[in-house]
């Protein structure tokens, strides 16, 4: 109607327009009232455009409105449909869940389960999932879910039932040899080559399920606990394999006497690999989309059953010596066989393991056994007794063992030879060093210290045949042997060293051998070894043995003298000798002293070199005597029988002392020693004085002194000499004259 009123108006303006345009009108009023005919019209053309407008969007949106209502309604009813379709699918697949579980197709019952759960997951999905049906149709699944995974579980049990001992009767191999395993896999007894439809169908339900893992992990760790390892930790457990009418193949443990304590690698090879081939055969050889059962059991027991191999087995076949190690290959060759089969049955992936690297890399393994025993058995040495001691002859020589001829026919070599000829000569015209010279001093070393460098001349040895990396471990090992007697022998001996002067001795030997030889060592073996120039062998380690040696005998020599100034202390200052209980105990700390230096005498005989010996003799006799003159110097009044009782004192040390020096077990050798008492006791002479000036006269005292030429002024200063004439004598004119004349 709108449109039609528009229209009709339209074509009146129209006409109007055309018949004013014929009537000219000349007049401006006429325009003028033409021009606003037209705006009018003009307002009322938008003003209709307007209403069009507005009719049109309210129509629009009628439309939208009726269209969204219709949209929805429709999404209701399709998820309705869908949920009933939903419904239906779980009805049908849990119909034939039941339906293939009692009919033991555990596979294809697992399948339908998990259409089922996926039509509940796909309810789920639906907004008003919080709907009773759905949370039965949820609880249903579940308990089907543990149903099937009963039924599995008990399927499961009947293929590999074990018959275990109790845990706590697991203490030895003894205990194990009630261990045994039946495994059932269900196939026809007619035919054994007839496909085990229900082993693969209970194995594929178990993926579908996540239990497979599970359940062949837990079988992995009962395995190898029970069967594996105590097949490789003990050499007298073998395992059997035996067929039973009712309970199918059984595998079982028995025990055959061995006395080798560590099984060889082939025994152990073997032995897995008939455990593993039966369970192969028997039910790990299905595959399961496109991967075996057994690379599954593989990944579980791998790692740990090939730590124990190596641990319990490789380990202890690496060879002790050098000259075995080319018959290691064999080992080799065992260990990549035993895994190729491994490989072939499925259980193991993979170019090469930790295992095979193991056995191949038996040169590094060598040298850290090697090097690990040798540290041990140096150790031990080091913590033995120290006293068993053997005798060392300046003939000594190490027992090297003869090295490899390195060839002698370069230029080089023969012109060293040659000049070494020459100087041989020119050498034979003048005065040379003596056989012996540089060559040890008889003594007693610790057996355990020849038994140590026996050791490290051992391992140095072993080094010069082996390979440079194997060498090169060994030499430093040898080094080691060195440092640790260095650290370990003075601290673990250290109370002893200081409580007994023997052990003192026997160390300070000890130490001067180990530098003795230390210094030729590197020497003898250094063209040998796969060393490098400048490496400095043994050498510097020369001086901290000397070192040590010296440090421990010096502590002892200090323990030993303050022993003797202890006992002399109780002396009373060697005063007032005339009272019987001073002179008592005066006498009573000389004895002491002359006891205590002839018991360091037998205890150090035929131990220490006799220079070191006699020199050591020497300093604490002449602790002692200088002790005593100076007690005597500081008396200020000797009476005539205190001089006299002095002088005894001092004649029993003279006499005797000299008798502490008996360096060697042969009474008549030590004659020469005790008259050369005055070389190694620096104040010998000085007291050998003083006893004669207690005993002696005034005039005897001037005569000596010669003028201060004679044996007395050699001995003492012109005071010293005056201080004890007035301690010896009486004020009088005679004592004055003496005592001008000492000057």
């Amino acid at each position: 109607l709108s449109v039609s009123l528009f229209t009709s108006q339209w074509l009146q303006l129209s006409d109007m327009i055309n018949k004013k345009y014929n009537e000219f009108i000349p007049s401006m009023d006429a325009a003028e009232e033409l021009m606003d005919q037209v705006e009018a019209v003009s307002k009322d053309i938008d003003l209709l455009k307007s209403f069009i407008e507005n009719e049109v969007q309210q129509n629009l949106h009628e439309a939208v409105t009726e269209y969204a209502k219709l949209k929805q309604q429709l999404e209701k009813n399709t998820a309705v449909i869908s949920m009933l379709q939903h419904l239906q699918e779980f009805d049908t697949a849990m119909e034939e869940y039941h339906k293939t579980l009692q009919e033991k197709k555990y596979e294809a019952a697992a399948k339908q389960l998990g259409k089922a759960r996926g039509s509940v997951e796909a309810l789920k999905a639906w907004k008003d999932s919080e709907l009773p049906l759905l949370k039965a149709l949820s609880s249903e699944i579940t308990v089907q879910r543990e149903n099937l995974i009963y039924h599995l579980g008990e399927e499961w049990k009947k293929l590999a039932v074990w018959k275990l001992p109790p845990a706590k009767e697991l203490n030895g191999m003894e205990s194990f040899l009630t261990t045994a395993l039946h495994l059932n896999s269900g196939e026809s007894k007619e035919d054994k080559h007839t496909p085990n439809h229900l082993l693969s169908s209970v194995l594929q339900a178990l993926v579908i399920q996540g239990e497979l893992h599970k359940k062949i992990k837990l079988f992995g760790q009962v395995l190898l606990k029970y069967m594996l390892k105590p097949l490789i930790m003990y050499p007298s457990l073998l395992v059997e394999v035996g067929e039973q009418l009712e309970q199918g193949t059984v595998l079982s443990l028995h025990s055959e006497e061995n006395q080798v304590e560590h099984p060889a690698p082939a025994e152990v090879y073997t032995k897995i690999l008939i455990v593993l081939k039966t369970l192969h055969e028997h039910l790990f050889g299905t595959s399961i989309d496109d991967k075996k059962v057994s690379a599954i059991l593989g990944d579980q027991i791998w790692e740990e059953m090939s730590d124990c191999i190596i641990r319990e087995c490789l380990l202890y076949s690496i060879p002790t010596n050098s000259s075995q190690l080319a018959a290691y290959d064999t080992v080799i060759k065992e260990t990549e066989d035993f895994e190729n089969h491994l490989k072939d049955m499925g259980y193991l992936s993979g170019d090469s393991t930790d295992l095979l690297k193991y056995a191949r890399n038996v040169n590094c393994h060598f040298a850290s056994k090697k090097c690990q025993d040798v540290i041990v058995a140096a150790r031990k040495l080091m913590t033995s007794e120290m006293h068993n001691t053997v005798k060392i002859s300046p003939d000594y020589k190490l027992a090297i063992p003869k090295l490899p001829n390195l060839g002698g026919g370069s230029r080089e070599k023969q012109e060293v030879k040659r000049s070494g000829h020459c100087d041989q000569q020119i050498l034979e015209n003048e005065k040379q060093l003596g056989q012996r010279t540089l060559c040890l001093p008889v003594c007693r070393i610790s057996e355990s210290v020849q038994q140590l460098m026996e050791l490290a001349i051992k391992t140095l040895s072993e080094a010069v045949g082996s390979s440079p990396q194997c060498g090169f471990q060994l030499f430093y090992t040898t080094r080691n042997i060195f440092h640790l007697f260095y650290d370990v022998v003075p601290t673990y001996h250290k109370d002893n060293l200081l409580k007994f002067p023997h052990l003192a001795a026997i160390q300070h030997n000890n130490c001067m051998f180990l530098a003795h030889h230390l210094l030729t060592l590197g020497h003898q073996f250094r063209p040998h070894l796969p060393l490098k120039d400048g490496v400095a062998y043994f050498v510097d380690l020369v001086p901290g043995f000397r070192r040590l040696g010296a440090q421990c005998f010096v502590a002892q020599m200090n323990v030993q003298k303050a022993e003797m100034l202890e006992r002399l202390s109780t002396a009373r200052n060697f005063s007032n000798l005339d009272d019987e209980d001073n002179y008592s105990a005066a006498s009573k700390a000389v004895r002491q002293v002359i006891h205590q230096l002839k018991r360091l005498g037998k205890v150090w005989q035929d131990v220490l070199p006799v220079n070191i010996y006699c020199k050591s003799m020497g300093t604490l006799l002449n602790t002692a005597i200088s002790e005593l003159i100076t007690k005597i110097m500081m008396l200020e009044d000797i009476s005539t029988e205190d001089g006299e009782r002095l002088h005894t004192l001092c004649q029993t040390i003279l006499e005797e002392g000299p008798l502490v020096f008996t360096p060697l077990p042969e009474e008549n050798k030590n004659k020469k020693y005790q008259e050369e008492v005055p070389v190694y006791v620096k104040k010998w002479l000085t007291f050998k004085e003083l006893s004669i000036v207690l005993h002696a006269s005034l005039q005897e005292i001037v005569d000596r002194w010669a003028e201060g030429k004679g044996p007395l002024a050699q001995e003492f200063s012109s005071s010293e000499m005056k201080s004890l004439i007035r301690a010896l004598f009486q004020n009088t004119d005679r004592r004055a004259i003496a005592l001008t004349k000492i000057k």
